[in-house]
């Protein structure tokens, strides 16, 4: 195994990774005080392509966990991926989403298709995990009245766990030959309704939730009170109606093809 690079080694997914992928692999972080004591690492921003650069030499294969998101995201990743190439990575695994297309329904996806074709043209060796909607954070959508709110319909998602994506990176990372050119669907074990999601949660809390279906005009107007810019409440917006277009509702082993474990399920993730 070669040395590995993760970003975004201090938050939940990357910080998983760095703790369950072995040997001493290099974190990039922008904060070093938040990484754990005694590790190999690099303070890089994604935007600063020299300190990415630097912070990259010597490594072998890099985890890109996708950058928060803001307008000028897929900015910062061509940054990183140029960087990446200049400092002689040989293979890049990149954390992208279910359905990333140049016109896909959720605004953000489309983000992920060019950082994708970036990728793609960069000429380094790739591997794209496609990961659906995060069902960790489900229940951070009912809101204090305990109605989950959103333009979704009757759609479906096949939201997946985040500890199962990271159990997915860790082996691909140790192994990335294989998986050159790949790209795999992350989702859970069955695609589920926003009725179902809020039945599992209010079963798994013991607090009523319900799903509330809203037309646009209502979701715009609900999400007016965060005075959030326009492009973030589009984002917001179109996770629902990308959920009603089905373009989410794919379901895949993928997880267990890499983890040798299987998805887990809503109901589980929320009782553990």
């Amino acid at each position: 195994m070669g040395k590995i690079g993760i970003s975004g080694a201090t938050g939940r997914l990357g910080g998983r990774v760095a703790r369950l992928v072995g040997g001493t692999p290099r974190l990039l972080v922008r904060d070093a005080s938040r990484a754990p004591e005694g590790a190999d690492v690099a303070v890089a921003d994604y935007a600063d392509g020299d300190a990415v650069r630097k912070a990259l030499e010597g490594v072998d294969t890099v985890l890109m966990v996708s950058a928060a998101e803001t307008l000028g995201r897929v900015a910062q990743h061509r940054s990183f991926v140029d960087a990446a190439a200049a400092a002689g990575v040989e293979h890049l695994v990149y954390t992208s989403f279910a359905g990333a297309s140049p016109d896909a329904t959720f605004t953000l996806a489309r983000d992920h298709w060019h950082t994708e074709q970036h990728i793609r043209d960069s000429g380094l060796a790739f591997t794209f995990l496609r990961d659906n909607l995060y069902a960790d954070f489900l229940p951070f959508l009912v809101g204090d009245d305990g109605v989950i709110r959103g333009p979704a319909g009757d759609g479906r998602a096949a939201v997946v766990a985040q500890d199962d994506i990271a159990d997915a990176l860790v082996a691909v990372l140790r192994e990335p030959a294989p998986h050159a050119g790949k790209t795999y669907e992350m989702t859970g074990p069955e695609a589920l309704s926003l009725a179902e999601v809020a039945a599992t949660v209010a079963e798994v809390t013991g607090k009523p939730v319900t799903f509330h279906h809203e037309t646009l005009e209502e979701a715009y107007a609900s999400r007016k009170q965060y005075s959030a810019p326009d492009w973030q409440v589009d984002a917001w917006v179109s996770t629902y109606t990308a959920i009603a277009a089905g373009e989410l509702a794919r379901v895949s082993d993928d997880v267990r093809a890499l983890t040798g474990h299987p998805a887990t399920s809503l109901r589980d993730l929320l009782q553990a």
